[in-house]
């Protein structure tokens, strides 16, 4: 982390991140899209063990790193519900990304 030395630093910073993360979500989404191919059934999509997987490292990456586990699992929870209707799309359509 970069100590900052004015409010427009700190901004270009938090900017910076802000565009990693995105970056992130987007390349973890072509991941998602992949699965599909892998995938027999429309509940294998859904897969509820495997989110339930995914909150849980969630959870506990963002207390070991001090960031409230709760807005963290928000955050999961919307991506994941997005990206699952995205699978079951790319599912549909035969795993065609």
């Amino acid at each position: 982390m970069i100590k900052c030395n004015s409010l427009e630093e700190l901004r270009k910073e938090v900017d910076k991140i802000d565009e990693q993360l995105v970056e992130l979500i987007a390349k973890r989404n072509a991941y998602i899209k992949q699965a599909a191919k892998f995938k027999t059934s429309i509940d294998d999509v859904k897969s509820p063990e495997r989110i339930e997987q995914v909150m849980q490292n969630a959870r506990k990456k963002a207390i070991e790193l001090g960031v409230n586990p709760n807005m963290i699992e928000d955050l999961f929870k919307i991506m994941i519900d997005e990206m699952v209707e995205t699978e079951i799309a790319e599912f549909r359509n035969g795993g065609n990304f």
